[in-house]
């Protein structure tokens, strides 16, 4: 008879490692879709879509991340306020100048299930716009 083993949320904390992601030259979903499967843990045979089971991820250099085609020019994102005329639309160029990191977590976190778990996996997701000082920035817990 075969039984089906689920792991302990408990387990799955302790198995945690450390992955780093290098962005210069990547393109942004490639390495968005890399750094999703790796928070959710599906590259482990422990797997299992409803434990939080996933590692931490480090992107370095955020800020040469690649794009393919147009999108620099033509890619915008939205955001609405919630109230009358609050529809706003960003685009890409005018975030990669402002905050780099912040377009690599906007396409990691969309790719994503949207559920309960998908917030604690996204605080093991660290960020950093070049490679300077990021070993001692690392601290992880």
């Amino acid at each position: 008879m075969q039984d089906t083993f689920i792991i302990k949320p408990n387990t799955a904390a302790s198995l945690r490692k450390r992955h780093t992601l290098d962005a210069k030259g990547k393109i942004l979903g490639r390495l968005a879709t890399q750094a999703a499967g790796l928070l959710r843990g599906k590259h482990k045979p422990i797997f299992a879509p409803s434990v939080d089971c996933g590692d931490f991820v480090i992107v370095t250099n955020a800020a040469e991340v690649a794009l393919s085609g147009n999108k620099m020019e033509t890619k915008a994102y939205f955001s609405h306020s919630g109230y009358a005329r609050g529809a706003k639309m960003t685009p890409l160029k005018r975030m990669m100048e402002k905050d780099p990191r912040k377009v690599v977590y906007l396409a990691v976190k969309r790719m994503l299930p949207k559920n309960r778990l998908s917030d604690r996996q996204m605080t093991r997701l660290r960020i950093f716009k070049g490679a300077e000082n990021v070993a001692s920035k690392q601290s992880v817990n």
